[in-house]
């Protein structure tokens, strides 16, 4: 672990936002002024490779990351594009045993999106209708 991505892993993980690389760069380069945007990306996709933080494939919006790997699933506004954890994996783990005993497969890793509208734009949209 070389001290650049330990920075960056310390870094994602006080954050809950699920940043994108971009975010994290801002966020890093406050502790190493010298660091550059390519090292950021390229220590993201080895952390992300090696298991110690998770990549986000959203549709529809920038990567992001997580840098707690426990099993949750995320909700993305499709207002603003805000990830926010959903503490919802219990709710799947009988469907994965569905899967294996219908198709076979046991499932390793599922990728759900939830998507809807976060609090801070419901709220905005009701400014707006009131106006």
């Amino acid at each position: 672990m070389t001290q650049q991505r330990q920075v960056i892993l310390d870094e994602l993980r006080k954050l809950d936002s699920h940043p994108t690389a971009d975010e994290i760069y801002e966020i890093v380069r406050r502790r190493i002024p010298r660091i550059s945007l390519g090292t950021v990306y390229r220590n993201l996709e080895f952390l992300s490779r090696c298991g110690i933080i998770r990549k986000l494939e959203l549709s529809g919006s920038q990567m992001r990351f997580d840098g707690f790997i426990d099993r949750h699933n995320h909700i993305r506004c499709i207002r603003c594009g805000r990830v926010d954890d959903l503490p919802a994996e219990q709710l799947l783990t009988e469907c994965d045993r569905d899967l294996l005993k219908e198709t076979g497969y046991k499932v390793i890793e599922r990728r759900v999106e939830f998507l809807g509208v976060c609090p801070n734009c419901r709220e905005d949209e009701g400014t707006e209708s009131a106006g």
